[in-house]
């Protein structure tokens, strides 16, 4: 069969470069890169680590509204399918990327097949909310990491097409784990040791580009009083200066501002970190796959079951709970196979292959 695979943010690569090489054995793949992620450091660093291929196609599409930035996408995007005629489009995530591949696709009557189906949020005012229910609604194979997703599926009138895979993160995760464990000298580069650190990450528009939320984020983690490792996306960056935030963090000698690192080196920071705070699904994962407690600061995670597993507190961005939590929460209980096996690639392009014999 001939695919197209649409992927444009750094958490896209990673899946890409744990789904693409299997992929790849039986079908072939056209990889296409809308350039959503343009910056080095979200982008292509992670090809570099990962050792993804380079694209058939860079969109370079670059930053913008949600508006101009999907429409762009999808005249291109629409220009790629009808040139390449693939036999199904696969979508990553829930991105602006992932939402104009979507709708490019169906308009031209293109199968889908959405990795990482079922997440929900239950607030469509989140960007990423709207873009994971439309790419479902249109797919044609929904592939679910875990139980909970696909009961989110099942409660929305989806049972069709629905398969429950577990995570490609968790794949790649333990694809390169004896990579990671040779990253160590990151440690040494910010000068922090092995559980004497919180690392945090925040990048949502809701906490990012609000600053009674951001300002709440910086408070909570402030009081810890403990060395805080902040790798920053360069949105957040620019709103912590536009925020007039930057004197004050600079003052803070436990808060340490350092830029994005690619994904090896950031699972070993994650691996090593007392406990993590984040408002990234993607972070929240990894943590739970390094046996590291993490913090949420979402009102809501896309991700219940890794605080059903007593592994992550949800705080949302409130000083107070954040503080409460970084001094208080520790996991409960052992680490459960939530995220499936390590097979989920195998099972994904199984179930595409199983199509050409019908």
């Amino acid at each position: 069969m001939k695919l197209l695979s649409v992927v444009g943010t750094r958490p896209q690569f990673v899946k890409a470069a744990a789904l693409s090489p299997v992929l790849g054995k039986k079908h072939d793949e056209i990889l296409v890169n809308t350039g959503q992620h343009y910056d080095y450091e979200l982008a292509r660093a992670q090809f570099d680590a990962l050792g993804l291929r380079e694209p058939e196609y860079n969109l370079d599409v670059g930053s913008g509204t949600h508006a101009r930035q999907t429409a762009s996408m999808m005249v291109i995007l629409e220009d790629a399918m009808l040139k390449e005629k693939p036999d199904l489009v696969v979508l990553y995530g829930d991105t602006n990327s992932t939402l104009a591949g979507a709708l490019s696709a169906s308009k031209l009557g293109i199968p889908l097949a959405h990795v990482e189906s079922g997440p929900r949020q239950h607030d469509l005012r989140i960007p990423e909310e709207i873009n994971r229910v439309i790419a479902d609604r249109l797919s044609f194979l929904r592939f679910a990491p875990t139980g909970h997703t696909v009961e989110n599926l099942r409660n929305e009138g989806i049972t069709e097409g629905v398969h429950l895979t577990g995570d490609v993160m968790y794949d790649i995760f333990l694809k390169t784990r004896s990579k990671i464990e040779e990253r160590s000298g990151i440690l040494d580069q910010y000068g922090v040791s092995h559980g004497k650190y919180i690392l945090m990450t925040l990048h949502r528009p809701h906490n990012s580009d609000n600053k009674t939320a951001l300002q709440e984020v910086m408070n909570g983690v402030r009081a810890s009083g403990e060395r805080v490792l902040f790798p920053v996306h360069p949105r957040t960056l620019v709103n912590l200066e536009r925020f007039e935030m930057m004197a004050e963090l600079k003052r803070d000698s436990n808060i340490s501002l350092v830029k994005p690192v690619d994904y090896l080196d950031m699972v070993t920071l994650m691996r090593n970190a007392r406990i993590i705070v984040t408002d990234s699904g993607g972070v929240t994962r990894e943590a739970y796959f390094c046996e590291v407690p993490s913090v949420s600061i979402e009102e809501v995670t896309p991700w219940p079951e890794v605080a059903e597993a007593g592994w992550s507190q949800v705080t949302g961005a409130d000083a107070d709970r954040i503080a409460n939590a970084l001094e208080n929460f520790a996991p409960r209980g052992p680490r459960l196979p939530i995220f499936g096996d390590g097979d989920a690639c195998g099972k994904i392009v199984d179930i595409i292959s199983s199509l050409e014999d019908k």
